[in-house]
């Protein structure tokens, strides 16, 4: 399968983890200890959007990879049933 030049979902996972770390790093330096909890707060919407990124990523290959298989085979190889 030929691989296009421009990933979105590559796009979007690389553009959640850098939204992260700079909204945790903004964090600390404006509300300094009390920043903590809302630093896990980041941290855990980081983990659910690469999660979900992942799943979504798993899901376009399966239907490509379908979708491959379809057009690949020939329904005169498959044996016929008497």
């Amino acid at each position: 399968m030929p691989h296009k030049n421009f990933d979105m979902l590559r796009a979007l996972a690389i553009a959640s983890q850098a939204l992260g770390l700079t909204l945790i790093i903004t964090l600390e330096t404006v509300m300094r200890d009390t920043a903590r909890p809302w630093q896990g707060v980041v941290l855990g919407a980081m983990v659910a959007a690469a999660l979900l990124i992942a799943l979504a990523r798993l899901y376009r290959r399966n239907k490509q990879r379908k979708r491959w298989d379809q057009r690949v085979s020939d329904p005169d190889d498959e044996p016929r049933q008497s």
